[in-house]
């Protein structure tokens, strides 16, 4: 098969005994977007990032890393009546923290700062590429945004193999409500089939060459009629949508902040939404620094 007919990047087998799970240690330097004084002022320094290790209950026990954006004067916990939503933000087949040309490290702010503002948390995994393992690393992460703050519905956002465990996670808890992916693979997505009506926003370049456009245009197919999907390709562009980051942000920012029941007005947008708290050539470097080029991930 190949290069660009790649359809996944999962990893079979049992976890590896000589891996070193990673700790949030690992990513210093990683809390805030580069330019996140490029928000309001009024934002200057109360948007907090939670550096933490979640404990993960399985087979495998053990910690996943990860950093959680809260919005100023978030109130814990909600009034029973009032449902609360958060972010849960996942990488590729190498795990990481700031995501597809470090969108993610630029939309945890972002989403903190958007009207009564939506907590995001970016996860990584303790064991990259195996969907088993990746689909508890996101259930304790649930559980623990729960538990610790209130949180009960659930925007799930992946990158490449984070696909797997956006879908097996979505299709089988109905706390989720909206998937969202960039470049996804195929490979143990079936969940998709069980996610309607709650919405799905698919992006993919169609200049991919580490999983072919092609997944997203068969996940399309596979999530059905039923309810609200999405699929926008981005001509030419490659795995980690390095020519359109901005605006492929800007799409996710929207879908998350519709699943979550806001509305982003003229002024938030032009305020925050548009932002550029990553400029173009510090991308890479950063995704470097948080792990998510490790192989087999690329931006090619």
């Amino acid at each position: 098969m190949s290069t660009v007919e790649r359809t996944s990047l999962s990893v079979d087998g049992p976890k590896p005994s000589n891996n070193r799970t990673k700790s949030v240690g690992d990513y210093d330097g990683l809390a805030h977007p580069p330019h996140s004084s490029r928000l309001p002022s009024k934002f200057k320094g109360r948007i907090e990032v939670e550096p933490l290790n979640i404990q993960v209950e399985d087979v495998a026990d053990g910690f996943v890393p990860g950093f959680l954006h809260m919005p100023p004067d978030f109130v814990s916990p909600a009034p029973k009546t009032h449902h609360r939503t958060a972010a849960i933000l996942l990488s590729g087949a190498g795990g990481g923290v700031v995501g597809p040309s470090s969108m993610y490290l630029s939309l945890g702010d972002k989403l903190a700062a958007l009207g009564t503002g939506i907590p995001a948390l970016r996860l990584d995994f303790r064991f990259p590429a195996r969907n088993r393992y990746c689909v508890e690393d996101v259930r304790a992460a649930m559980v623990y945004l729960s538990d610790m703050y209130g949180l009960d519905r659930f925007v799930l956002v992946g990158w490449s193999f984070g696909g797997a465990p956006v879908f097996t996670v979505g299709g089988t808890d109905e706390r989720v409500v909206g998937c969202a992916t960039v470049a996804s693979q195929t490979a143990e997505t079936e969940g998709i089939r069980r996610l309607a009506p709650r919405p799905v926003l698919l992006l993919h370049g169609t200049g991919d060459r580490t999983l072919s456009p092609s997944c997203s245009e068969r996940l399309y197919a596979l999530y059905g009629s039923r309810g609200s999907r999405q699929l926008r390709l981005f001509d030419g562009d490659n795995h980690a949508l390095s020519h359109n980051a901005q605006t492929a942000e800007g799409v996710l920012l929207d879908f998350i902040a519709k699943c979550a029941g806001l509305r982003v007005d003229d002024v938030e947008k032009s305020a925050v939404a548009d932002q550029r708290l990553v400029d173009d050539g510090e991308r890479t470097e950063l995704m470097k620094r948080g792990g998510d080029l490790r192989t087999p991930e690329s931006t090619d």
